[in-house]
């Protein structure tokens, strides 16, 4: 699994079309709120076209793409953490998810409604922020009230959480996301444990007309303005166009997206930048029975990446054989890498690269 992602906005502003455009899901996509009553769930393969190239020199039985899963979850209203439109139950969707897309309508027309009235991505951003951070409020200031109880106890480390409690609450109260707030180390080990929705890495979704690509308008615009500050990202995509080229062929939505001025389906931009926003990256396997991709964090150890794939690779890990992609391509087999001393082994303590080619040797 690469990360879950759960696609958020209010209702009307394109996620269930997004949805299916990412998952091809065909999830129903009506003109009116809360179309989606259960979370949409799309196992999506991770595009990738090393593996492609990987594949086609191995000519392996089988490829398997890394997957991102994307929860499509209900629009949120104004009053959604008090129990208003679908309430808690879709909060709590979002929890489980390791980042949030949150979709932006900044497109106008006529024929689709917008449950505010008008089209404002600033405004629609900030009523989802505020039920989100109503919702962290509401977490905190429960832990709170059992922190104090506990630091009656005079514990340091009881006292200290009250302190980390008091300080995110307070920031919240500013109208401020968690994931602005700093803190130091033994901080963050408190805060974890809390599971704060706006503590979550998000990328805004600018849903623009197909006219507005591949750069935006005076609306992706006013996004970009508004989250200079934030630790986020932000990406223009027509939903609309996208789920559009699921019909065509190769050849067809190639052409498509060159009229439209993009080199690739947003559906490959969003994860890519979704992999720079979590810290992830990837690496491969590749023999004869299976060419494979793996998700790992940047950073990730040898054994850690061999723990993706099994729990005894971790635990029994004795070394890893590496390949480099670019080595692996030019030389075109493992074979003609080795002979040109172009394959290192390394021990416990190699930090993985994005796009290595990896053997694990271990003991069971």
């Amino acid at each position: 699994m690469g990360f879950q992602a759960g696609i958020v906005g209010l209702p009307n502003v394109g996620k269930s079309t997004l949805f299916n455009s990412l998952s091809n899901a065909r999830a129903e996509a009506a003109n009116y709120p809360f179309c989606t009553i259960e979370p949409n769930v799309g196992m999506i393969p991770v595009p990738d076209p090393r593996l492609d190239k990987l594949t086609e020199i191995v000519k392996p039985k089988n490829t398997l793409h890394t997957l991102v899963k994307i929860v499509d979850i209900a629009g949120l209203v104004k009053g959604a953490s008090k129990g208003e439109g679908l309430g808690n139950k879709f909060l709590g969707n979002i929890r489980e998810c390791d980042a949030i897309l949150h979709i932006l309508r900044c497109f106008e027309d006529d024929n689709i409604v917008h449950v505010e009235g008008s089209v404002d991505p600033i405004r629609d951003k900030e009523i989802i922020d505020t039920e989100l951070q109503f919702a962290d409020l509401e977490n905190l200031e429960k832990r709170l009230e059992k922190a104090k109880k506990l630091a009656k106890s005079a514990k340091r480390e009881d006292k200290f959480r009250v302190e980390v409690l008091e300080k995110a609450i307070a920031h919240l109260e500013q109208g401020k996301n968690a994931r602005s707030l700093e803190f130091n180390e033994p901080e963050q080990l408190i805060a974890k444990e809390w599971g704060l929705l706006t503590a979550k890495k998000v990328m805004y979704v600018c849903n623009v007309d197909e006219g507005s690509l591949p750069d935006g308008n005076k609306y992706v615009e006013m996004v970009k303005e508004a989250i200079k500050d934030e630790d986020a990202e932000y990406i223009v995509i027509s939903a609309g166009f996208e789920e559009q080229l699921i019909d065509f062929e190769a050849e067809e939505r190639q052409e498509l997206l060159e009229s439209a001025g993009l080199t690739e389906p947003g559906l490959n931009a969003l994860i890519h930048k979704a992999y720079y926003l979590l810290d992830l990256q990837t690496y491969f396997t590749a023999g004869v029975k299976e060419v494979r991709a793996w998700t790992v964090p940047v950073g990730a150890t040898a054994p850690q990446a061999a723990g993706v794939i099994h729990t005894d690779f971790e635990r029994g890990f004795i070394r890893a054989e590496v390949i480099k992609y670019d080595d692996f391509t030019t030389f075109g087999s493992e074979a003609a890498v080795k002979e040109a001393g172009k394959m290192s082994v390394e021990g416990k303590e190699y930090i993985v690269q994005d796009g290595d080619i990896m053997h694990f040797r271990f003991n069971v």
